[in-house]
């Protein structure tokens, strides 16, 4: 108890670990030169910064990020909008390249594998706890909600959980949990998903998120590295492993989700397909959008570019430079075109009889004039020629560039290239 009489909080003594390593191929070519957590989001954003964000508005001043695919973009981006922690605060923020510090040829082998192989580096931080997060999930949670949980229940481990239809929650690890919300048994995609007690249509999926006190969590990771069988993965092998043999329990998003008053749901998205990333960036031009990025009491914190703000010109019948229900950032020059529920990241050029309707474009893009485009994701640094059509012929769409089932077309510039010469 601190002077006042109020609890200390318990992430002040924690570690944030955050796992940002995985190849992220489900999002083909948006991932064919970065790491998943560090493709951009929302406008502004990268993926890992809703983590990121999460942990220090909570508290957490110690974090540390594991790196291993494609990783420059996401170590420079965490340079350039991480780098305010300062040691003489007791802050720290580590970026973790697997630098196979173990054995020459062994990179990080699984989830558990990577903090592992940091285990000097975290006795270092000298911590009580240890926060695992995901850096490829977007939405907003106190993290001080379940570390208090985690103690009050005096679990081995506390798994965040998110609550999903029974018949979605295949493409999850499940909990089957007691009504006291102890974890009973954790499956791995299950074909017969458990449902919650007294729910049964609804299902607990994990969120990736697991709090340890970090002296029982260091132990069981040396004897999973010592263990032939072991896939050194938290969800296939550790959490398993503590549920036959501990105490572990379920922690619902629902109880610590951050929301402002206009969200009427807790909001959690892996974006990590064409067609999630695309409906999570859609989802924040709604006119309540399900995700509020405006809060300011819970910022999004990142990298910010200083650059001049977004400008709108031409004012002439079927030539005036618009935007309705869109995200338009810094830098941005819409001119003579118009733009519909859609977000255009910084450095966005839209030229002069062009059309933009549920568009992404990621930072750097340049529409030419007299494009007519809609329900689809553009990769950073693409040209648009003069006159493409994108969402109104599904066989040429699918022809020249990736359309997922549910129609959503992905346009990357060696897409564009190949076009071109086969045009040519």
């Amino acid at each position: 108890m601190g002077t006042t009489g109020a609890p200390t909080r318990l992430s002040s003594h924690t570690m944030a670990f955050v796992l940002a390593g995985g190849r992220g191929s489900r999002l083909k070519e948006l991932t064919a030169r970065r790491a998943k957590p560090a493709v951009h989001f929302g406008g502004t954003s990268r993926i890992i910064d809703f983590a990121l964000s999460n942990a220090l508005n909570s508290g957490i001043r110690k974090m540390a990020v594991a790196t291993q695919y494609k990783a420059h973009s996401l170590i420079r981006h965490m340079q350039r909008g991480w780098g305010f922690f300062r040691a003489e605060r007791n802050e720290y923020l580590d970026i973790l390249p697997a630098s196979q510090r173990v054995e020459e040829t062994k990179w990080y082998m699984g989830t558990a594998d990577a903090v592992t192989q940091n285990i000097d580096i975290v006795d270092d931080y000298g911590v009580t706890y240890v926060i695992v997060l995901s850096g490829d999930q977007v939405y907003k949670m106190d993290y001080e909600v379940m570390l208090r949980q985690h103690v009050d229940t005096g679990a081995d481990v506390t798994v965040g959980c998110l609550t999903v239809p029974r018949a979605e929650a295949t493409a999850f690890g499940v909990m089957h949990v007691d009504k006291t919300g102890r974890i009973l048994d954790f499956l791995e995609k299950p074909d017969d998903p458990p449902c919650i007690p007294d729910r049964p249509d609804e299902a607990l999926a994990s969120m990736g998120i697991y709090v340890f006190e970090w002296s029982f969590l260091r132990e069981l990771l040396i004897a999973d590295a010592e263990d032939p069988s072991s896939g050194h993965d938290f969800g296939y092998d550790v959490i398993p492993s503590i549920v036959r043999g501990g105490s572990a329990y379920a922690h619902q998003f629902s109880e610590s989700c951050v929301m402002n008053g206009l969200e009427t749901e807790p909001y959690w998205r892996d974006v990590g397909t064409i067609d999630a990333f695309w409906q999570a960036n859609i989802d924040l031009t709604d006119f309540v959008p399900p995700f509020d990025l405006y809060d300011r009491a819970w910022p999004i914190w990142t990298y910010a570019e200083l650059v001049p703000p977004a400008k709108f010109i031409h004012d002439q019948e079927n030539r005036r430079g618009m935007a309705v229900q869109s995200l338009v950032a810094g830098n941005c020059i819409v001119s003579g075109s118009e733009v519909y529920h859609s977000v255009l990241f910084t450095g966005g050029r839209t030229h002069s009889y062009s059309s933009l309707d549920q568009v992404v474009a990621l930072p750097q893009v340049t529409i030419g004039r007299s494009a007519r485009l809609s329900r689809c994701v553009i990769d950073s640094n693409v040209e648009i020629p003069e006159g493409l059509v994108v969402g109104e012929d599904a066989e040429a769409d699918a022809h020249w560039f990736r359309r997922t089932d549910d129609g959503v077309v992905l346009i990357t510039q060696p897409m564009l290239d190949r076009r071109a010469a086969a045009l040519d």
